[in-house]
């Protein structure tokens, strides 16, 4: 059974699910928490609101410190892969090894992947991601230090936004927050 939290952080309201295997998804800041709340019910009609699981708990304190702009390690959380093809599995496991305020490019893990030529697959599995912050695509840009996209609600900006809550030199090299 898929059971979801919605919690506040330093720039708005999230929510996280889970299940036996570990996070199903989390969902980036919103102004609100219902619209946090309706999007989980939207992907998962069945889930329940529960108090968080210690484990749960620990993801959530994670994020909450990313999001404030501390260093956090979420590279332990365990995610639910079950519904995740094996190649964005993949990607998936290089992106949660990007140190907070480091990013790569959709190339550099391609090339970890064994083949240059999968940067576009690379983005569109970074594209599908379930677990914005704790697997953190946000840390994963374009070639020559251009931001790329970002599928998230407010593309590129929110990207932006989380990789200068890090600290990370490609949105200080970003017009938006000149």
């Amino acid at each position: 059974m898929t059971q979801y939290a919605i919690f506040e952080t330093a720039i708005g309201w999230a929510g996280i699910a889970w299940g036996a295997a570990g996070l199903v998804a989390v969902h980036l800041p919103e102004r609100e928490p219902e619209v946090a709340r309706r999007s989980f019910l939207r992907r998962f009609p069945e889930a329940a609101e529960a108090a968080p699981t210690p484990a749960v708990g620990t993801a959530i304190a994670g994020i909450r410190e990313l999001l404030a702009g501390k260093p956090a390690d979420l590279s332990d959380v365990a995610l639910d892969l079950s519904r995740t093809p094996e190649f964005h599995a993949r990607v998936y496991g290089i992106a949660r090894a990007i140190p907070p305020g480091e990013t790569l490019t959709y190339g550099e893990i391609a090339e970890r992947l064994g083949d240059k030529l999968l940067a576009r697959d690379v983005g569109q599995a970074l594209g599908k991601n379930p677990w914005p912050i704790v697997v953190p695509c946000h840390r994963v840009t374009a070639a020559g230090g251009k931001p790329g996209g970002f599928s998230a609600r407010g593309g590129v900006a929110t990207k932006l936004k989380l990789l200068a809550i890090e600290g990370a030199r490609a949105a200080a090299q970003a017009d938006l927050f000149a």
